[in-house]
């Protein structure tokens, strides 16, 4: 039975390319078991405003913890979720389906109790894939025993998972080894995200590369039709 699956690191309030990967699979793991990197995806992301993009940051502990795990990574200013909340608020009022989802986003960012940053992305993650009804299985490296170097786990992760296909983000053709998918018959597939249709944005020019959150308050309900996950199950059903 085929089965296919994909492999990233976990991301505060991704963008659409990271929800479409999930709903392109069929088991999504979260490599939490790598070291956590700075000024990077892992506890910020952009949102649109009237004076351009700006980060919603996670502040995080890391000062002099320079191998720590993301899954060992914790906050450090409990108060970062009513900031975003309100950053949310501010430059979101005007969006189409604002209204329909604020107590939504209310209780999303207000009601989480919790400290470590993986969990924390997983909760956001599980709720955005709830709202455009992304049903697939999301896992943790954690579940699986690790070994070898880079590739060899990503690999290794696959056969655990007993997948036929791994869909991987186009920015790992420059490390990662074919040869070990093949030799455990694993197709190897990188996703494409070029082509990606415009939606009604606010505050031009449009910028693709923002959280999720600036499709849903947005597009709502058409979130979908802007996504490509949705459109290529259609095609193969």
């Amino acid at each position: 039975m085929d089965k296919k699956v994909a492999i990233l690191q976990s991301s505060y309030i991704p963008w659409k390319g990271y929800f479409d990967i999930i709903n392109m699979v069929d088991e999504f793991i979260l490599y939490d078991d790598v070291q956590y990197t700075k000024r990077d995806w892992r506890n910020r992301n952009m949102i649109k405003t009237g004076n351009g993009l700006l980060w919603l940051t996670i502040p995080v502990k890391n000062k002099g913890q320079y191998f720590q795990k993301i899954k060992d990574t914790t906050i450090s200013d409990a108060k970062w979720q009513r900031k975003h909340f309100q950053s949310i608020i501010h430059n979101y009022s005007r969006a189409t389906y604002f209204n329909h989802l604020k107590d939504y986003f209310e209780n999303l960012y207000m009601k989480i109790d919790e400290r470590f940053l993986s969990k924390i992305n997983y909760h956001f993650i599980k709720s955005f894939c709830k709202l455009l009804g992304i049903n697939t299985r999301i896992s943790w490296s954690s579940d699986y025993r690790l070994v070898g170097d880079k590739t060899e786990r990503l690999a290794e992760l696959c056969r655990q998972a007993g997948a036929t296909e791994y869909i991987s983000g186009p920015s790992a053709k420059e490390y990662i080894n074919e040869r070990l998918f093949q030799e455990n018959g694993i197709k190897l597939t990188y996703m494409d995200y070029t082509g990606y249709p415009e939606y009604n944005q606010l505050f031009a020019p449009f910028k693709h590369e923002v959280s999720i959150i600036d499709l849903i308050l947005n597009e709502g309900p058409n979130a979908k039709n802007f996504m490509k996950s949705f459109k290529q199950k259609t095609l193969t059903h």
